[in-house]
């Protein structure tokens, strides 16, 4: 057993939780994962089970106070070396990331196209590269120091699938070796 947890907060079809399970089955992850919370009933808690790994759904309720509130507590229980957000569509507020050390992965090249729509956003605007980075997260959407980013071509031919597509495949990697890079510092 790892000396070192990471819990995973993810919203959807939880492709980049599976390749932080992966690379912990592959033993090239040094963690064990705590928990997986989504905040919708999604694939990514039938990834979680299929692997035996503690799971929690915890729907958005209509004070968000009261939700920010039982995710700090649910996580502070769980007490996390890492948090990582794996496309969790919820802003984190300030107090969980002043308590815990958390990460994003985000579909650009930020500082370049922040929020829900980077890969949308970029090929709008014309740009002729985008990427993907791993940031902390701050207080702040997208804003956060980063840490490392893997730059992509955009092509002619892609629309907006195709090219979340790639993205998606360098994020796998680039989530998974900045774990690894970030556990690794904490011994």
């Amino acid at each position: 057993m790892s000396e070192h947890s990471i819990v995973i907060l993810a919203s959807g079809s939880g492709t980049l939780a599976q390749a932080l399970i992966d690379a912990a089955e592959r033993n090239e992850l040094d963690c064990e994962i705590s928990a997986i919370i989504s905040d919708k009933q999604s694939q990514v808690l039938e990834r979680a089970r299929k692997y035996d790994i503690t799971n929690f759904y915890l729907p958005l309720v209509k004070d968000r106070s009261d939700w920010d509130r039982k995710l700090l507590d649910l996580v502070n229980k769980l007490k996390p070396d890492l948090v990582v957000s794996a496309g969790f569509m919820r802003i984190l507020s300030p107090e969980f990331v002043s308590r815990f050390d958390c990460i994003n992965s985000h579909p650009s090249l930020l500082p370049a196209f922040p929020g829900a729509h980077a890969v949308r956003d970029a090929l709008a605007a014309g740009v002729t590269e985008t990427g993907c980075t791993v940031h902390w997260i701050d207080a702040g959407i997208d804003t956060g120091p980063i840490i490392g980013q893997i730059p992509m071509p955009i092509y002619p031919t892609d629309s907006e699938e195709t090219l979340h597509e790639r993205i998606k495949i360098a994020e796998r990697a680039l989530i998974v070796e900045t774990v690894s890079a970030l556990l690794a510092d904490k011994h």
